[in-house]
């Protein structure tokens, strides 16, 4: 299972916003002394088009895709010099696939900011910089071991020439998403887990005052846009709060501070983007399932994911896609379990000239609509 690793400074409101993406009620508090353990929450990802086939089918068992997000503690200034949780936090962070970097917008006297002062650019950099240290501790550990060796391989010394030039990359604080790395080369730091290589979306906390403009934003979401980083703007501790009503006094409330959508769903979809993942579908009476795949992932690879014997097995893949399947429902040629369908959704679309049979090198395509034929 993948995981979306939730970063910031102390008291940037981290949990709450575990808890906008979750709704698994995490105690919002700083982390205890001595607590390193994060909080986890295993989250459906909100899809219209799974929705609209639970609603066609009525299975017997519905099953979303699905992400798992980690409340990481608070990383404070220094960390990679052991301050704060130090190596404790930072190696949570490295189990992460990706990162979600929270960063305070709102003023609240109760929570004092660790800094003293709002300033959401410095904010970011700060958390950016003890990313970036790890890193360069990690390298510098691992060129230590490289030149005590009496001999390198030749892949040992193409590994220390090419962790040199990270190195000075790192030193010039410039994370290493930013280095033009090959695919081998990714290859061979797959092991490192190193922070700066991660995926990163930054997640702007506002409270509800600043629905509308906000000027000290700018200068960070200036920077963000030159990196090629995205943002979210989400108001946390309002979206919480709303969370616990019902849909008609949330839209309500949502419509008395302007605010025309949450951003619990946006966050959501864009980890999951973050993520490189894609959705495709199995259904019937027994079960409408969404399956979650990497873009670029074959055929054989959408097999494997539903069952290994499946990809041992794989003989050709019977693929709809879900606009094609909608179109036809929706005019009436074919019901989920219609005599003419022989039992089979999409065979039942091989008549209207929509259904397709693939083969393994197939690059499967976000709401496929897939079957998968096999002899084991």
């Amino acid at each position: 299972m993948l995981k979306c690793g939730i970063v910031g400074l102390p008291l940037c409101g981290k949990s709450t916003i575990f808890n906008v993406i979750t709704r698994a009620g995490a105690e919002v508090k700083p982390y205890a002394s001595g607590k390193t353990e994060p909080n986890r929450a295993l989250v459906g990802v909100p899809d219209a088009r799974f929705d609209r086939l639970v609603e066609i089918f009525e299975p017997r068992k519905a099953t979303p895709a699905a992400v798992e997000f980690v409340d990481l503690a608070g990383l404070s200034r220094d960390a990679s010099k052991g301050a704060g949780l130090g190596n404790s936090f930072l190696s949570f962070v490295s189990e992460s696939d990706a990162l979600l970097h929270v960063v305070r917008f709102f003023e609240n006297p109760d929570v004092p900011h660790p800094e003293e002062t709002l300033d959401p650019l410095r904010d970011w950099q700060i958390v950016e910089t003890e990313l970036i240290y790890r890193d360069l501790g990690v390298i510098e550990n691992r060129l230590s071991r490289l030149s005590a060796k009496k001999k390198n391989t030749p892949e040992e010394s193409a590994e220390t020439e090419l962790l040199k030039k990270l190195q000075d990359h790192l030193m010039e604080e410039l994370p290493l998403r930013e280095y033009p790395l090959t695919e081998e080369q990714k290859k061979v730091l797959s092991g490192f887990a190193f922070l700066t290589l991660k995926p990163e979306l930054v997640v702007l906390n506002m409270d509800e005052g600043q629905t509308g403009s906000v000027p000290q934003a700018e200068p960070l979401q200036t920077l963000l846009r030159e990196k090629g980083l995205s943002s979210v703007r989400i108001f946390g501790s309002l979206e919480m709060d709303l969370a616990q009503l019902e849909p008609a006094e949330q839209a309500e409330f949502m419509k008395e501070l302007s605010i025309e959508q949450l951003g619990r769903q946006r966050l959501i979809h864009e980890a999951y983007r973050l993520l490189g993942l894609i959705s495709f579908f199995t259904s019937g009476k027994d079960e409408v399932r969404a399956w979650t795949l990497h873009s670029g992932d074959n055929a054989v690879d959408a097999a494997g994911a539903i069952h290994s014997d499946l990809a041992r097995g794989f003989i050709r893949a019977q693929v709809v896609a879900y606009e094609d399947f909608i179109n036809l429902y929706t005019q009436g040629s074919y019901a989920p379990g219609d005599p003419r369908a022989g039992g089979s959704t999409l065979t039942a679309c091989r008549d209207k000239g929509v259904l397709r049979l693939e083969g393994k090198e197939y690059l499967v395509r976000d709401g496929d609509m897939i079957e998968i034929r096999f002899n084991v």
